[in-house]
């Protein structure tokens, strides 16, 4: 057997391990009794370890060296495999077993417990659970750092957007904050005397839920391929062949969970579109957190935000609670509704105006606490001085709705959430691109997705990792990432409107 099939072996029995580590992983945030949660993180902890050991089997490094001896006899497939291979086995092997199994543990712990700690604005309490996540999080950073002399964030960061860098981001984020604050005013001047009708609740969470489905349906998602369920935070998981996609309820308000629908939907999507041909191998994964991040925007934002799409919702679900006689459900309010832009506590809920500064004021909190410059003592403080001066926002002893809000810190995803505004760049540029050859407002008056989806695919889906992110955008755009496409877009909606 040739280098490159004992490779591919190898990695077709990693991919069947990360399968059951992602339902596991579902099941244990959507369905799993919370008594179950110790067992339940000692187990995947031991599949982390079990997944690590595959990827740094001994012989891989010799199988690596002896293909890419003998890429002249590779397939134009094999190449590419080859080369994403490598790259995550580098990776891997940056850690030991037992800093995986740590890191495994004291994630699990720290997330299950946040789910109460959260709800009960107890700091204290998580405070020492971050701690230990933290400390995990540098020893992780430092050891990527002194193998490829990378910065220590930047390390954690090539994780999720492989090629971006701080120095990138400072510059990228640099740029929007000289413009920001002043847009989110001007929009907040301009939207000052429109009057809002808020529609009036109880909207029952089941048909919230059928809401949702018809609207995945509608969106082109396969449900033979994935299902949607419920949990505490938000989010896409599984695998391409069974996409699980969960939302939360609010019987008060029913507009977050169905856009929130639609925002994972766009995750799922990509999930779903995914080259069937490298199934299985790192080639065949999303190419990275920010392109993942700018098909869920594209779906939410580029075209579930626009007016012509808020139309179908509003008739939609006007329908589904029996309230086409209620003002509050009329096209008009229910537009005005979704492009209302208000400064607040959480970035979930946040409007895509002002969603930027939640990422940045993050950003710069996680990158100084992942290379010692603070400590997690000093988040609340911190977090609190930000909200103020991108949002004017105080949240002084609010720790609930303010550092405890995310799930992503609980098991040291460090170098994450610079893909949300990343993601929202690469989809406005992806629009601006589509709209050269699709007449994209005609299929969503239409909710004809099919040529949208078209693009999508041949663009972005198939690609895959076959393509680094700077290829794939200027593959599908004719230029690498151009952030003015963002800023344009924020202006036509908000302001030229």
């Amino acid at each position: 057997m040739k280098a490159i099939e004992k490779l591919e072996k190898q990695f077709q029995k990693l991919a069947s391990y990360e399968h059951l580590a992602a339902i596991c992983g579902w099941d244990q945030a959507a369905m799993m009794p919370s008594g179950g949660n110790e067992a339940r993180s000692h187990a995947m902890s031991d599949l982390a370890v079990l997944c690590h050991e595959t990827l740094t089997d001994p012989n891989m490094s010799t199988w690596i060296k002896e293909a890419e001896r003998d890429t002249e006899t590779l397939t134009d497939e094999q190449v590419i495999n080859l080369r994403e291979i490598k790259r995550v086995w580098t990776q891997a092997t940056q850690l030991p077993s037992e800093l995986v199994e740590k890191k495994s543990l004291i994630g699990s712990k720290c997330e299950h417990e946040w789910r109460s700690q959260r709800t009960n604005n107890d700091w204290n309490g998580f405070a020492e659970n971050l701690k230990k996540v933290v400390e995990a999080a540098r020893e992780e950073a430092n050891t990527r750092a002194g193998l490829t002399g990378m910065r220590p964030y930047d390390a954690m960061l090539d994780l999720y957007e492989p090629g971006m860098t701080t120095e990138k981001l400072d510059v990228l984020f640099g740029e929007l904050k000289t413009w920001l604050p002043a847009l989110i005013q001007q929009v907040l001047d301009k939207q000052s005397s429109v009057k809002l009708n808020e529609p009036n609740g109880p909207f029952e969470t089941d048909k919230q839920a059928a809401l949702g489905k018809q609207m995945m349906q509608i969106l082109g998602f396969d449900f033979n391929h994935g299902r949607l369920d419920v949990s505490t935070h938000p989010f896409c998981g599984g695998v391409p062949t069974d996409v699980r996609i969960t939302t939360r309820y609010d019987e008060q308000d029913f507009t977050s969970a169905l856009m929130g629908v639609v925002h994972e939907t766009g995750h799922a999507r990509y999930e779903q579109g995914l080259p069937k041909a490298y199934h299985g191998f790192p080639a065949g994964e999303a190419r990275s957190m920010g392109i993942h991040e700018s098909q869920s925007l594209f779906f939410e934002m580029q075209m579930g935000r626009n007016p012509l799409f808020v139309d179908h919702l509003a008739k939609l679900s006007a329908e589904a609670f029996n309230k086409q006689d209620d003002a509050a459900f009329s096209r008009e309010n229910i537009n005005a509704l979704y492009q209302r832009v208000r400064p607040g506590y959480i970035r979930v809920d946040a409007d895509e105006v002002t969603y930027p500064a939640h990422i940045i004021l993050r950003f710069e909190i996680e990158r100084d606490l992942v290379e010692g410059k603070i400590e997690v003592e000093d988040i609340p403080t911190l977090w609190n001085e930000k909200m103020q001066e991108y949002l004017g926002l105080t949240t002084d002893g609010e720790y609930t709705n303010g550092c405890m809000q995310d799930i992503h810190w609980t098991d040291g995803s460090f170098g994450y959430f610079p893909s949300y505004t990343l993601g929202a760049m690469y989809a406005a540029q992806f629009m601006a691109a589509m709209r050269k050859t699709v007449d994209v407002d005609a299929c969503i008056e239409a909710l004809d997705f099919a040529p949208i989806s078209a693009w999508l695919e041949a663009n972005i889906w198939s690609k895959g990792s076959t393509l680094t992110t700077d290829e794939l955008v200027i593959q599908a755009t004719g230029e690498p990432l151009n952030p003015e496409y963002f800023k344009q877009h924020l202006i036509d909606r908000y302001l030229n409107n």
